[in-house]
């Protein structure tokens, strides 16, 4: 066929208007704007919402847009906390309905315009693997390196806001849409199951912190760690990996003990084994060798194990409690006998600040590079689709850590 240079003109001028537009296209779908373009995301997500006690249901929505301060993340995973379990059970916040998870993780697939740089200063691309922190109110004393001068409690968390018109508001979820304004991490260093447990692995940070202020606790202390759930395993496992070795172990599920070993207990004791709390103390001061404890660290929630735990710490020693993190009831002590006349340095610690969220990044490749056992915490993961049935695990203790992740 013959093609005179009218024609030839007019082809190029057609490839050139065709370039242009998938240009476009990309641009609009690395910043705001259509939702979809040139990135391979779906027009609607799935989120897991609360939407009465005990019963999560997946609802489908419009993928929000994307704001130049905004970033879109594919969720990997999340790990069940024992506050999404309250919630599941009680709904304590008022909440319902609410997408919930806090302890989630994945992969930016598009970010506004105005977004170059996380909360530490480390570049964000497509593609990065990151997790959240915070969501910043109008507070100055909430920096990012103030170390303890405030935690993060009274802020907001992504998987505990109230339903808005975005609804991706937790990462129980298949995206998540992180405002401006929020606090954000890269962490493509570690690996899907350190991820998971960042959160939860920087509320002990903060705790073994707190207990660091009194002055007790050193490297050749003995210390004691009441509560060998998730976040008393943890604890144990950052001490460990501040070269603390004369650590006892106190549960009653021989499971748990067992692992609170393979993460650096050097004893453990078992409460179902004695009658009483003088018989319990003992078994906790004949694991140090006719010696009561320099520190304790309480992370049981339970009322009657805060008054029970001073009975393992010698005079003039220390104790962290984090158990609490919601009113678990009124604790019965003597102050003269438990406290007074012992002179026990108390401090109490719930979430962490956000120097201690990035210090806990250093803390899982250091637990890694000595080889603790850390992702084998994780011991259930569930799809999205059986999020109900990973709550009522994660209530009926039957694991340790649980979490959900996207296939």
């Amino acid at each position: 066929m013959a093609v005179n240079e009218q024609d030839v003109e007019q082809i190029v001028k057609q490839i050139l208007n065709q370039i242009s537009g998938s240009a476009a296209g990309a641009s609009a779908g690395v910043h705001a704007g259509n939702p979809g373009a040139g990135q391979g995301i779906p027009s609607t997500a799935h989120v897991a919402m609360l939407t009465s006690l005990e019963n999560f249901e997946i609802k489908e929505f419009p993928m929000p847009q994307v704001g130049d301060d905004d970033i879109l993340v594919k969720v990997e995973g999340c790990g069940v906390c024992g506050t999404d379990a309250h919630e599941f059970k009680r709904d304590p916040f008022s909440l319902i309905p609410v997408a919930l998870g806090h302890e989630g993780t994945g992969e930016i697939v598009k970010m506004g315009r105005n977004v170059k740089k996380d909360s530490a200063g480390k570049d964000l691309h497509i593609g990065d693997k990151v997790v959240t922190c915070m969501i910043f109110k109008d507070n100055p004393d909430i920096t990012m390196y103030d170390l303890n001068k405030q935690n993060v409690g009274d802020a907001d968390v992504y998987g505990l806001l109230p339903d808005d018109e975005v609804h991706l508001n937790g990462w129980f979820s298949d995206y998540i849409l992180i405002r401006g304004g929020s606090t954000v991490f890269n962490v493509s260093d570690l690996d899907l199951d350190s991820r998971i447990l960042i959160e939860p692995c920087a509320v002990l940070v903060h705790a073994v912190e707190r207990a660091k202020t009194t002055g007790i606790l050193r490297f050749n202390s003995r210390v004691v760690v009441q509560g060998c759930g998730p976040i008393g395993l943890i604890c144990i496992a950052v001490l460990r990996t501040l070269g603390i070795e004369n650590i006892t172990a106190v549960d009653g599920n021989e499971m748990r003990l067992g692992f609170a070993k393979r993460l650096g207990a050097s004893h453990t004791v078992s409460f179902k084994d004695f009658q009483g709390i003088e018989a319990l103390a003992g078994a906790v001061e004949a694991s140090f060798d006719g010696h009561l404890a320099d520190f304790a660290f309480q992370c049981t929630g339970n009322p009657a194990a805060h008054a029970n735990i001073y009975k393992f710490i010698r005079n003039g020693g220390g104790l962290c409690e984090l158990g609490f993190f919601v009113n678990g009831g009124d604790a019965t002590i003597n102050p003269h006998f438990d406290m007074c006349a012992k002179e026990i340095t108390l401090v109490g610690s719930w979430v962490y600040t956000l120097r201690d969220y990035a210090t806990t990044f250093d803390f899982l490749k250091r637990a890694k590079g000595i080889g603790l056992p850390l992702s084998e915490l994780i011991t259930h993961k569930y799809p999205l689709e059986q999020i109900n049935e990973a709550l009522k695990t994660n209530l009926a203790m039957s694991g340790m850590k649980i979490a959900i992740v996207n296939q």
